[in-house]
């Protein structure tokens, strides 16, 4: 299926690694444009390096750009120098995560952190982006959320309220914005094969007072598939809704953790 995004130019941001690089992936194969942001000019390089092995010929299709997200000021120059690229078709938000942390060991701190980490770091983004999109009366927009945001986990609280927080944030956005030609979804990951999942999976190892590898083979063994996701699967699911294949799905919260919660949504 032609998903109709050749030339459009999308931004994505944790777009180094994990989820977010494999967004890129998927939006460069479909013949978009990416804008890369990532606080490490060390990990953009080594992304695009990545990028230009699978796709050869693409790297006037690739730009990076270094910015913490956490200031408000960063995150809004780094969008207007990204538009003078082009005018942003797509935002693709996967910065941030906020650190996994028994209950015990919470403090106060921990959960301005995990605002900072998971929810700043995306609305600063999204508030001069959804703004120019707005005014040009097209856009979209899709937030790697998390399956913390609906299900409460003892070792992802603060994460997980900054998860809810920006599921309220993207649904409220999208029918804010839709009479402006917006699209606004939100994608709600389970346990993913990153780099971050190890680190979660030590703090839940810790929690029971087992290792990592058998938290893994828990965990695996309470999905209905029998398996953890990779973030090609995930971004399969991110560039269709920023695709116009997508056009009439918007305050859509699309739960992606296999199965392991049974809810209606």
């Amino acid at each position: 299926m032609d998903l109709q995004l050749q030339g459009r130019h999308a931004l994505v941001t944790g777009g180094s690694k994990g989820i977010g690089l494999a967004c890129a992936r998927g939006l460069l194969a479909e013949g978009a444009r990416v804008s890369l942001v990532s606080r490490g000019k060390d990990n953009l390089a080594a992304a695009r390096q990545s990028l230009l092995a699978e796709f050869p010929g693409a790297g006037e299709r690739i730009a990076l750009y270094p910015a913490d997200l956490q200031d408000a000021a960063a995150a809004a120059a780094m969008v207007a120098q990204a538009e003078a690229g082009g005018p942003i078709d797509i935002l693709v938000n996967s910065a941030g995560a906020a650190r996994r942390t028994p209950p015990d060991d919470l403090t106060p701190a921990d959960w301005h952190a995990a605002m900072q980490a998971k929810y700043f770091t995306y609305i600063h983004v999204i508030d001069p982006v959804i703004k120019r999109m707005g005014a040009r009366g097209q856009g979209a927009i899709v937030n790697v959320v998390g399956a913390g945001g609906k299900v409460a986990g003892a070792t992802h609280l603060p994460g997980g309220a900054a998860n809810a927080a920006l599921m309220l944030a993207s649904a409220g956005l999208a029918a804010a914005y839709g009479p402006r030609g917006v699209r606004v979804n939100a994608v709600n990951p389970g346990i993913t094969r990153t780099e971050r999942m190890q680190q979660g999976l030590e703090a839940d190892a810790r929690l029971a007072g087992n290792t990592p590898e058998e938290a893994l083979a828990q965990i695996s063994a309470r999905l209905p598939l029998r398996r953890i996701a990779t973030p090609d699967e995930i971004a399969n699911a991110v560039v269709f809704l920023c695709s116009p294949r997508a056009s009439y799905i918007t305050g859509a919260i699309v739960a992606m953790d296999g199965a392991m919660t049974a809810m209606v949504v």
